[in-house]
């Protein structure tokens, strides 16, 4: 009845430790605001010791000086010798400069020269021209990941080799690299990236930093205007949706991390698709609605887990986005947890106001469930969660709004809902919505009204008892034309024989 659109928001790895959990949730909150491409950098383990055999720390290079660095760092990589690892570290810490990555480019062969001791023999310098490659791929510059594109078939063939680090370094570099430029994306798409990818994940399922990492680049590369013409196709018929759902798991050992990649992957999937019949055969909403339950069930006893609305953002898009091509027949409790309701409501007066925006995102998902299932209607009444959602009305920031969408939905489904939501006291809250300053407020009160109303004459007498034709008057003259238009509907054919 009132269902909204499908919802596609759209996330770095910071440059130290120290402000990895900050700038983390930052970008998570930018992305879920906007759609967002990220970059990630990963910090080599000697990184610190690097920097003071270079003195960077400590003597700052100018732009010119830098520049020349570089130039001088890679005419000594063009020579053998047994400098050449910490030539190679130099040049890695170099390169995390902006300006440095741009002259590097403009190097003759210079791309060419890491590539060539990407696939050299010496593994420690493999490691560290992947470092290098890392570094250009986090440049802002779309100039750089173009640069990159000769040795993309080489990072993505180590995807599937044995060391996990530089797997790792890889993966990052990819998804980097993913969202710069559409030729960049188109190129790594023909050149495998999707199987490549799953097969990744496939393997390495159990390694939960490399699940990560894979969530990353995944979600890197199915945003975009495209994403839903050439990539999102390819990522269904792979093995990748599978993998992911079996990841919605948290490990209390390693943390939230690899899940909430994993389902934001699952979030752009599900908006990149135009039927998600194929992810609900693999039971993506029954998995993404029991993870809620049980993230709920967290949230209502008051324990704290750093990050853990980072998960609940994703996955209420997930089951919000997917009820509306899950058939009416299916919305059972045998595809979704009943107790979803209790978890959805426990997440709304958590965040009522410390997270409103996450709140009215539960609210939305709480909107889609009865918006077309009387025995989820059933549900909040008998669970005894309707009284808590009329006490939300007064809210604002869009979440009186959906709560209201929610009622309107109950009162629809059946003429005994509607008695018990007067009992409940609806008609007295109504009252209060509808001397609302918000105009979408009191237009969504007067059709609950007339909802109401429509079921029984009954409860016409016991709205006027509470004063509330003198409010409906009132709007006969309000600016708004709709709502003059549809209180004058109630007075003449609801109302009549109680006006004056």
């Amino acid at each position: 009845m009132w269902r909204l659109n499908q919802v596609c928001h759209k996330a770095s790895r910071p440059d130290n430790p120290e402000q990895l959990r900050l700038k983390r949730r930052t970008l998570r909150q930018a992305r879920r605001d906007r759609q967002l491409f990220s970059k990630r950098l990963l910090l080599s383990e000697d990184e610190e010791h690097v920097a003071e055999e270079l003195n960077l720390c400590s003597f700052p290079l100018t732009v010119h000086d830098l520049s020349q660095d570089v130039v001088s760092l890679f005419q000594k990589l063009q020579k053998s010798g047994p400098e050449k690892i910490v030539t190679l570290k130099s040049m890695s810490r170099a390169l995390r400069e902006p300006s440095a990555q741009t002259t590097f480019i403009k190097v003759e062969n210079s791309i060419h020269l890491l590539v060539g001791l990407l696939t050299g023999s010496n593994t420690e310098c493999r490691l560290l021209a992947a470092r290098c490659l890392h570094e250009l791929s986090h440049s802002p510059h779309y100039a750089v990941s173009s640069a990159c594109l000769p040795a993309t078939p080489y990072l993505l063939t180590y995807l599937s080799g044995q060391s996990t680090k530089f797997t790792e370094l890889c993966l990052y570099t990819l998804g980097n690299l993913c969202p710069q430029e559409d030729v960049v994306k188109e190129k790594l798409l023909s050149q495998g990236i999707v199987p490549a990818l799953a097969k990744c994940l496939e393997t390495q399922i159990h390694n939960l930093a490399l699940v990560e990492a894979v969530g990353f680049t995944l979600a890197q590369l199915l945003q975009g205007t495209k994403a839903a013409e050439t990539i999102a196709p390819i990522v269904l018929s792979s093995s990748l949706p599978l993998n992911l759902l079996s990841v919605l798991n948290p490990d209390p050992q390693f943390g939230l991390a690899p899940v909430i990649e994993c389902a934001w992957c699952l979030h752009y999937l599900i908006c990149s698709v135009g039927d998600c019949s194929a992810l609900l055969s693999h039971g993506a909403l029954s998995k993404c609605s029991s993870l809620l339950v049980s993230l709920g069930g967290i949230v209502a006893e008051g324990k704290k887990e750093e990050g853990l609305e980072l998960l609940i953002w994703p996955l209420l898009r997930c089951v919000g986005n997917l009820l509306p091509f899950c058939p009416v027949e299916q919305l059972s409790t045998q595809e979704i947890d009943v107790h979803l309701m209790a978890a959805l409501c426990a997440l709304l007066n958590v965040y009522l106001k410390k997270q409103p925006t996450l709140a009215r995102e539960a609210a939305w998902v709480l909107n889609n469930l009865t918006a077309h299932s009387p025995d989820f209607c059933s549900a909040l009444l008998t669970q005894n969660l309707v009284p808590g959602l009329i006490q939300l009305l007064p809210f604002s920031q869009g979440i009186n709004t959906m709560i209201l969408r929610v009622l309107a939905n109950i009162a629809h489904k059946n003429k005994d809902f509607c008695d018990q939501l007067v009992c409940l006291g609806l008609l007295s809250a109504l009252s209060a919505t509808l001397k609302m300053a918000e105009t979408e407020m009191v237009a969504l009160s007067l059709d609950v009204l007339y909802i109401l109303i429509q079921s029984n004459s009954r409860i016409a007498e016991e709205f006027v008892k509470q004063g509330g034709l003198l409010m409906i008057e009132a709007l006969q003259y309000n600016r708004e034309e709709e709502l003059r238009r549809r209180a004058m509907y109630l007075l003449e054919h609801k109302l009549q024989s109680y006006s004056h």
